[in-house]
């Protein structure tokens, strides 16, 4: 791989590129081991949305939907056998890449059922089990940042268990989720497990914010309101790298990296983005910073290959700037507690949205195969 393409330049920065997609036909196809090869990709994130996308399009499910309508499953047991089939190949595709990064990337992510986005037992016990199916050590496990998801991440963390933190939007969440993850390897380290097999990441989501956010500045309308538009997203994500950068250099952290463990890398999600007036790769280029994941979405991820500018550390230096913008919003009137508490509770319900369109796609197959 050139190391002239902006991909292999971002890699080059530290920054570990995921694929938001995956499908049975990309893993059979050699399309994932080609975007492993070509566009520096180290890993991937799944959700029930790509899930259901993946099972609509196609003919690559229809032998084990016949295979598991013949043995009488349930809907529910065959959407887990075909998830949990898909990302234990895929996780082997990457295995090689988990290995030569200790762990750090290779990852495949696989999430527990939106619908116990609120049930602290619930999640536990379905992340301990998807773990178990997968059973692969470079899987990890997508919860929630809801409330009683933190209570889930520290537990299944503390099991030994890896785990995707999914939907963060505040910075105070991601405090929240930083603390649950050093509570959950207090639990392992105390457990006698090894801290180094522990990884977590966590995923604060990008464009949403912006989408949300743009929104109201447009129905406010004055020239101090547009021309905050577009500004929020990337503002709010800087600001949470500098909450990271904070948490991990705590006498707490630093005890338990003394003992082997790893930081929970940020991972900026929902980094497509939704304006078209905007660059296509805003939320590439400017969260470009060490010790970080992006996962993009194939769309993004080929205009970042095709035409990227990456200049660079983009985030470090912007926590001023960035603070000045959050408060700007302030003062205009836009509350930003009250958008992200607004973007958790839509991200949860888009999400049971998605599993129940995931169900009826594997329903009505199941039906048609018996």
């Amino acid at each position: 791989m050139s190391t002239e393409s902006p991909t292999a330049a971002l890699s080059a920065l530290g920054v570990s590129i995921w694929l938001d997609d995956l499908s049975r036909d990309r893993i059979q196809s050699g399309g994932l081991q080609s975007l492993i090869a070509d566009r520096n990709v180290v890993g991937v994130t799944t959700n029930p949305t790509i899930f259901a996308t993946a099972l609509a399009k196609g003919t690559t499910y229809d032998a084990q939907v016949a295979e598991l309508a013949a043995a009488g499953k349930s809907v529910t047991e065959a959407v887990f056998e075909i998830t949990t089939d898909d990302v234990a190949a895929a996780s082997d595709i990457f295995r090689p890449i988990y290995d030569s990064t200790n762990g750090f990337d290779g990852r495949v992510s696989i999430e527990v059922e939106p619908g116990l986005a609120h049930d602290a037992a619930g999640t536990i016990q379905q992340a301990k089990e998807l773990w178990a199916k997968v059973d692969r050590p470079n899987a990890m496990i997508k919860i929630p940042a809801t409330v009683e998801g933190l209570e889930a991440i520290t537990a299944v963390i503390g099991a030994g268990i890896s785990v995707n933190v999914t939907l963060i939007f505040s910075l105070e969440r991601h405090r929240e989720v930083i603390d649950a993850y050093l509570a959950g390897l207090e639990q392992a380290k105390a457990a006698g497990i090894d801290l180094s097999t522990i990884h977590s990441v966590a995923s604060f989501f990008v464009s949403r914010v912006d989408t949300e956010i743009d929104k109201r500045l447009e129905a406010i309308g004055t020239d101090e309101a547009l021309a905050l538009k577009s500004k929020a997203g990337v503002a709010n994500a800087q600001l949470a790298y500098q909450v990271y950068e904070e948490a991990f250099a705590t006498d707490r952290a630093a005890a338990l990296i003394a003992a082997g463990a790893n930081k929970q890398r940020p991972l900026w999600a929902s980094t497509g983005v939704k304006d078209p007036a905007l660059p296509d790769t805003l939320y590439v280029t400017e969260l470009a910073v060490s010790e970080t994941v992006n996962t993009m979405p194939e769309k993004t991820l080929e205009a970042t290959f095709d035409h990227a500018v990456v200049e660079g550390d983009a985030v470090t230096g912007s926590y001023e700037k960035a603070g000045a913008t959050l408060e700007a919003l302030s003062a205009i009137g836009i509350s930003y507690d009250e958008v992200t508490a607004l973007l958790e509770k839509e991200g949860v319900e888009k999400f049971i949205v998605s599993w129940n369109e995931l169900l009826d796609t594997v329903s009505a197959a199941l039906e048609a195969a018996r």
